[in-house]
């Protein structure tokens, strides 16, 4: 969830695969079994009230994320699922396979600081990709090896903002997954650290002003655990470099007035003004501005209400663009005037239009992102607001970048789909000329494959897109293994995008299903609504629909299905798998948030209420939540799919207690023979910074597990 605001052979090895997993083929034929001996969850005597309603919950000791008992269930959680993997035959070579895809060079785009170009690199299977700089007669060293902060690559950089003139450096650091970060400061022409980390900073960005100094945002450490203990008041602080970090100042969120859940804060390009955004939930913020050329200035106040999602675009001097989605759910662009910029005094710059807008600005223009149907287009403009040129894109996908300095003569955008692994273009703005920087040589045949855009009904009629991907030539018989993939909430758009892990499933024969499902921000703000609170169950209902829209029209049958999601779209899982257990045979729910009732207690949870609402709320909202919360829909005699739970002991964003107990519902309620394990992994946090190592470990075990349960016996 977001704090503020997811080389293939050319042989398909499941190809042809048309016969039904119980017939006696080479493939399919029956073998032993792995054997599994679930351990027994111990249960209390735990009972809730809820608006007069007892809700029992007997696994709420596996909250307790620092106590001994818990830590010994997830080690032998662990030891009978990975005895249950270690069976499956084929999981190395599949491990070998994805190794093979994901071992490419990767490189960044370039950008300018100070007197060095700068970039990153992965040569292909590094745990963590390597900052580089090149200086002014060409010479390329390393400059930021990421892969040094920790022997196993569990330590990850998690940020990094250079001063104005590029002779400092603060760069944040993730351990063992955590979303609290400590802060490095570094010159950056010697290498040297300039003074002791700070600590303890959370939900951050790092916003210099000038050389002196920076903004950034944290809570006070909580009492209990740091991991799942609730944080609830973000303040902003500035760092003045040379000082003491229990000597910054509060600059915003230190009062009862001003208690927010998330404060953010930016320095437009020109240090004229700093920006600071103030939100409750993870949609809708407050907008201060502050004249940095006034000693003494005040915060003045653009927004004073949660209604829209606004942030200042660029500075023209005395002028500020606003990009906006107040009565404009789509977004648009507004100019007002810094001195009196009220919602009174904007005035229209960039219009809404019939698709949803993202802008960035670079090399004296504006780069509006339009998303039709999930697919990016592209409008140049001028800083009158006049359009300039539709930019000529290489294909059908998405794109990204388009985001520089005013002074630079180049802006760089990556493009790419399902089937183009991600390329980087050199945009030359004033003749409107793209040409390829870098084009990553994959071990992917991307013409052996298509994406097609399909448009299904969900159950009120609503017409939703998806996208399938699968080798040309694939016989829609029923019968091919298909990965249906969806999120659905917090305004998060899912658009064609390159994915090693996914070309591993297309590798093994396998259709890619992505679905932009109801909650996402696929098509505005009323979209994003239409799948919140008490209407989320259309987000369920829009994931059945592609299911049976994909067996309806013989990509796959319900043998060959599986569900996959992550954090909110692990709920999705969890949510769909308890309504609908005949829909699919493998459900994957990762990192996802499976107590409905209890969400919003640990860390920053309360600020999803937007999307989700609270069992506080009323008692109508309380009985919504617990008629689709995956914890408390789990009922014994049922045959659920075969599932593969995953979460990191470390995640602190959906604490992994929301695992842990709808597992530990699944095995005790679970009837039949499909396996019901979680794999938890050590040290590991909600996904970002995860080493290399470690992500192939778990596709692999994922498809593994996945493809053995549709009963492939063998590659």
């Amino acid at each position: 969830m977001k704090p503020f605001i997811p080389a293939i052979l050319a042989t398909s090895i499941l190809a042809g695969c048309s016969q039904q997993a119980e017939q006696p083929t080479e493939r399919s034929m029956q073998a032993v079994e792995p054997k599994i001996e679930y351990i027994k969850t111990r249960q209390s005597d735990q009972v809730d009230s809820y608006f007069d309603v007892q809700v029992p919950d007997p696994y709420r000791w596996l909250e307790d994320d620092r106590s001994e008992e818990t830590a010994q269930w997830v080690k032998a959680q662990n030891e009978v699922t990975f005895g249950y993997l270690e069976q499956i035959p084929y999981r190395d070579e599949i491990k070998q396979r994805i190794t093979k895809l994901w071992n490419y060079e990767r490189v960044g785009a370039p950008f300018k600081e100070g007197d060095y170009t700068y970039f990153f690199k992965n040569d292909g299977l590094q745990n963590q990709s390597v900052l580089y700089r090149t200086d002014s007669q060409g010479h390329t060293d390393v400059f930021l090896d990421p892969n040094q902060f920790s022997a196993d690559g569990t330590t990850s950089l998690a940020g990094l903002s250079f001063s104005k003139d590029g002779s400092k450096l603060a760069y944040s650091i993730s351990e063992g997954g955590s979303d609290w970060r400590k802060v490095i400061l570094i010159d950056t022409e010697t290498k040297a650290q300039l003074e002791a980390p700070l600590v303890d900073i959370k939900f951050s960005g790092i916003a210099w002003y000038g050389n002196e100094g920076f903004y950034y945002s944290s809570y006070d450490k909580p009492d209990g655990s740091e991991l799942s203990a609730k944080t609830d008041q973000h303040k902003l602080y500035y760092h003045k470099l040379g000082q003491a970090q229990t000597e910054d100042s509060v600059v915003f969120g230190g009062t009862d007035a001003e208690k927010h859940r998330y404060v953010g804060a930016y320095v437009t390009e020109d240090d004229r003004y700093l920006v600071v955004e103030a939100a409750v939930s993870t949609s809708g913020n407050k907008l201060y501005i502050r004249d940095l050329n006034k000693p003494d200035g005040e915060l003045v106040t653009v927004l004073d209400h949660t209604d829209s999602d606004t942030s200042v675009l660029e500075s023209l001097g005395d002028e500020l663009l606003l990009v906006t989605n107040l009565n404009a759910p789509n977004k648009k662009v507004v100019k007002v005037s810094a001195a009196k910029p009220g919602v009174e005094n904007w005035q229209d710059f960039i219009a809404e239009t019939d698709n949803v807008l993202t802008i960035t600005t670079g090399a004296g223009y504006l780069y509006a992102e339009y998303m039709v149907d999930a697919i990016s287009k592209v409008i140049q403009y001028d800083y009158q607001g006049k359009q300039v040129r539709t930019v000529e894109l290489p294909g059908v996908g998405s794109v990204g970048g388009f985001s520089a300095k005013q002074d630079d003569k180049v802006v760089y955008f990556t493009f790419g789909n399902y089937t183009m692994p991600n390329t980087i273009f050199a945009f030359t703005p004033q003749t409107g000329t793209s040409e390829v920087y870098y084009r990553p040589q994959v071990a992917f045949d991307s013409d052996a494959y298509e994406s097609k855009q399909v448009f299904y009904h969900s159950k009120d009629g609503t017409k939703v897109p998806m996208i399938i991907t699968f080798k040309k030539g694939t016989k829609l018989d029923g019968t091919n293994p298909t990965q249906l993939y969806g999120y659905g909430g917090f305004n998060a758009s899912m658009t064609p995008g390159f994915s090693s892990a996914w070309a591993g499933w297309l590798d093994l024969g396998g259709v890619v299903a992505v679905a932009n499902l109801r909650g996402g921000g696929e098509y505005g703000k009323a979209w994003h609504k239409a799948g919140t609170q008490m209407q989320k169950q259309n987000v369920f209902d829009d994931f059945i629909a592609a299911a049976e829209y994909l067996i309806d029209n013989k990509y796959t049958d319900s043998s060959h299905l599986m569900v996959r999601g992550g954090s909110n779209g692990g709920l999705l899982v969890g949510a769909v798998m308890t309504q609908r257990p005949d829909l699919m045979k493998v459900a994957i729910p990762q990192v996802g948030v499976m107590d409905m009732l209890r969400y919003h207690t640990f860390t920053a949870g309360a600020g999803w209420a937007y999307d989700y609402g609270t069992a506080e709320d009323s008692k109508a909202m309380f009985e919504y939540l617990k008629g689709y919360s995956p914890v408390h829909n789990v009922k014994a005699g049922v045959q659920y799919p075969a599932t593969l739970v995953t979460t990191g002991d470390h995640d602190d964003r959906v604490v992994p207690a929301h695992s842990f107990k709808f597992a530990a519902e699944l095995q005790a309620k679970q009837s039949g023979a499909n396996p019901t394990l979680i794999r938890i992994e050590t040290n590991a946090g909600h996904g970002a910074g995860t080493p290399t190592a470690k992500q192939i470990e778990l596709y692999a075990d994922m498809y593994a597990f996945a493809l053995y349960n549709m009963g492939i016996r063998k590659l």
